[in-house]
């Protein structure tokens, strides 16, 4: 288990405050070098200007709230483009995002706290000048903090909960997959080299662990069933090499997703992005994609994918309804899914909390 914390840095110094300090008051110091605002404007100005001192930073915020300088973001991307284009100005390094409390991890915070949306408002710019990354795990975040600190002359937004996640990739392996930015999982896959049956796909730590879950199930379930995991960290994979520099061609992606295979995509945001990035490829009727729905309210985690309808039941549901032939032969096993559903959504109302073996779930089949 491994969770994303800026707790360390008061190892170093202090919160920076101007008052009067009570004994009992804690990190907070005169000379402190943190600076802590409640102000999203404020913020984003403040590391424009560093990064014009040749220096380096994230802007940390909650997803939800990030919209609040929508057009802050504008302007800067105009600005870089444009500056791309007068050979006396040096690059800058890359104006950085870190959105984190995301839309599937808001506990007692609710509705009010969920909106994945700014992916969709940057995707706008600049093919250029925007990377979007979405990592599964831990050591896929260090490489992607990494790519972020030391590219140039573009804008970096990245998606990672605040709450403690699983591990699913050694260090090796996740510098591997962060570098193709999208990969087949094979260790979590069934279709052992051969054409599968149909693709599961995800992007986002919540929707990798749903798919994983997904594919638990129908392994146990339907071991006759081929099953591909494609996993995306780097969004813009999803686009053609025509469009994005970091976009797959046609054969790359062909060869992934397959030409006429159904495609179950479980997506961080708004599912319609996802076709919106993928529209011109070969199998795109095929695809299928789940994400969030503006269903939200204060409750549990595994609620809040069930009332989205990305939850690991939904998936497998999916599944049976796309793969030609299997609905008659699996049709127990969906009804079994959607009685799992009912006695989820009874469980967190009278308890409080999700099942533990929901909670508590991990990948059982080793690696």
């Amino acid at each position: 288990m491994s969770v994303l914390r800026e707790d360390a840095v008061f190892e170093a110094t202090s919160r920076m405050f101007a008052g009067a300090i009570d004994a009992r008051d804690e990190k907070v110091a005169h000379d402190g070098r943190v600076m802590e605002i409640l102000s999203e404007h404020l913020c984003q100005g403040w590391l424009e200007g560093y990064l014009l001192t040749g220096r380096h930073g994230f802007f940390s915020c909650y997803e939800a709230f990030i919209h609040i300088i929508d057009s802050m973001f504008n302007q800067h991307a105009k600005w870089l483009k444009m500056t791309r284009e007068i050979p006396w100005r040096r690059p800058i390094a890359s104006l950085n995002y870190l959105l984190t409390s995301h839309v599937w991890r808001q506990d007692h915070n609710g509705f009010s706290h969920q909106d994945p949306g700014f992916i969709d408002h940057v995707v706008n710019k600049k093919a250029e000048l925007v990377r979007v990354y979405l990592p599964p795990d831990a050591n896929c975040l260090l490489w992607v903090v990494d790519r972020c600190l030391t590219s140039r002359q573009c804008v970096n937004v990245v998606i990672a909960g605040k709450q403690p996640e699983l591990q699913y990739l050694p260090m090796d392996e996740a510098v591997l997959h962060c570098t193709r930015g999208i990969g087949i999982w094979e260790w979590a896959s069934t279709d052992e080299g051969r054409e599968p049956d149909v693709v599961l796909a995800c992007c986002g730590d919540v929707p990798t662990l749903e798919t994983l879950a997904a594919a638990d199930i129908l392994r146990r379930e339907l071991p006759g069933l081929a099953v591909r995991v494609v996993n995306v960290v780097d969004l813009m994979r999803l686009q053609p090499d025509s469009e994005h520099p970091h976009g797959l061609g046609d054969r790359e992606f062909d060869a992934l997703f397959t030409r006429s295979r159904p495609i179950v995509f479980a997506y961080h945001g708004y599912p319609w992005l996802i076709h919106r990035l993928t529209y011109r490829r070969t199998n795109h009727g095929n695809l299928h994609a789940r994400g969030y729905k503006e269903e939200g309210t204060t409750t549990t985690p595994f609620d809040m994918v069930m009332r989205n309808d990305l939850d690991r039941f939904h998936l497998v549901m999916d599944v049976i309804d796309r793969v030609p032939g299997l609905g008659v032969q699996a049709a127990h096993l969906r009804q079994r899914m959607v009685d799992e559903r009912v006695r989820c959504r009874d469980h967190t109302r009278e308890v409080g909390d999700d099942p533990a073996h929901i909670r508590d779930w991990v990948w059982p089949h080793g690696r």
